[in-house]
């Protein structure tokens, strides 16, 4: 099997110091930013994820600015069918792809917040954002894929005889990953993505949820957090120094907007969360922060060791890819790449021997 590639989450600022704080917002230090994404480079770092949200500043100008500022680090571009007109966003992403030669790949999500949606003006159904968003890959890719110029007609989107000047750079096209947990976003995954991203889950609930992707031969990966120190004992202490007074205001928050949700993968990652005996779905994997921050906060908790094999179990799974995030984030990035990482290339040496 190959190598496990491992990603991780940029946050707008220094990210999250604890599970219960929240991001701080109505402000862009790009100097802060470059120098996180600089430092995520020298790590090794596959590629950062840089989400969408109107909490988030756009990403799209941001990715441009830090392409200018790096070398190889590969950035994974969050954005919702929807917000702008498939040959447009083409044309975005093929710039993108000359600016940063090739350093770009996309994850394509359909919204979780029927009211954030709203306010952008959209208001489809859970499956109807699905069934636009097969259409604009559907047109992306012809694009990208040689149909031009390209003409269509669907019930969200009408095209004649699209064209464009500028290509992907060097031919072919990004590569896409699909967000949700949903059966539609695995459909629209395996029709028009090369991995299926998912919040996480134990590695033998992954390995259940994921095997009609991997039957047809689509990749799958898993989004989580992640906290790693030289002993147990050390990595259960600080998460109980990272919980303590935690803001029970935003919890309760939270919860409501949990409520209004039509996001199968925020969902089932609180019925995972409060299904956890003591807040540990398993030995590895704590629940406590998902009812702060939501889907992505399952953790994986444990020795530098216990992490990294519990981690390479996942190949067993089907899992190809991670991206993970932590608290604050880029402390854990700098321990989890320069302690964990080399230990799992070792399982796989180890295993590719065998």
């Amino acid at each position: 099997m190959d190598a496990l590639r491992f990603h991780w989450c940029s946050p707008p600022d220094t990210g999250q110091a604890t599970p219960t704080d929240t991001y701080k917002i109505g402000a862009l230090d790009m100097g802060e930013v470059t120098d996180f994404v600089q430092e995520a480079e020298e790590l090794g770092v596959d590629s950062l994820l840089f989400g969408i949200s109107n909490y988030l500043p756009d990403p799209l100008p941001v990715l441009g600015a830090l392409s200018q500022v790096t070398d190889r680090v590969k950035f994974m571009l969050a954005y919702r069918p929807g917000l702008m007109s498939p040959t447009l966003f083409a044309q975005v992403v093929n710039t993108l792809a000359w600016m940063s030669d090739r350093r770009i790949s996309l994850n394509i999500v359909s919204g979780i917040s029927p009211a954030e949606q709203a306010g952008y003006g959209d208001f489809l159904s859970h499956d109807e954002r699905y069934a636009r968003c097969g259409e604009f890959l559907e047109i992306i890719r012809g694009l990208w894929e040689g149909e031009q110029p390209m003409s269509y007609d669907g019930k969200h989107y009408t095209l004649k005889d699209a064209s464009l000047g500028l290509g992907h750079k060097g031919g072919g096209r990004p590569e896409i990953y699909i967000s949700g947990a949903s059966a539609v976003a695995q459909q629209t995954a395996l029709a028009s993505g090369d991995c299926w991203l998912r919040y996480g889950d134990t590695p033998e609930g992954i390995a259940k949820a994921s095997k009609p992707v991997l039957d047809g031969g689509t990749r799958v990966g898993t989004r989580m957090h992640v906290l790693a120190r030289p002993t147990r004992e050390e990595a259960v202490a600080e998460l109980a120094r990272l919980m303590r007074n935690p803001d029970e205001d935003h919890e309760a928050w939270i919860r409501k907007w949990v409520d209004t949700t039509d996001s199968e993968a925020v969902k089932s990652s609180y019925r995972l969360a409060d299904g956890a005996k003591d807040e540990w779905l398993s030995p590895f994997i704590w629940t406590g922060a998902v009812a702060y921050r939501g889907g992505p906060a399952l953790c994986i908790v444990g020795s530098y060791e216990e992490v990294a094999t519990y981690v390479h179990s996942y190949k067993a799974a089907g899992v190809s890819e991670f991206i993970f995030s932590g608290w604050p984030t880029r402390d854990e990035m700098r321990n989890f790449f320069t302690h964990v990482v080399p230990l799992i290339r070792r399982l796989e040496e180890q295993e590719a021997t065998a």
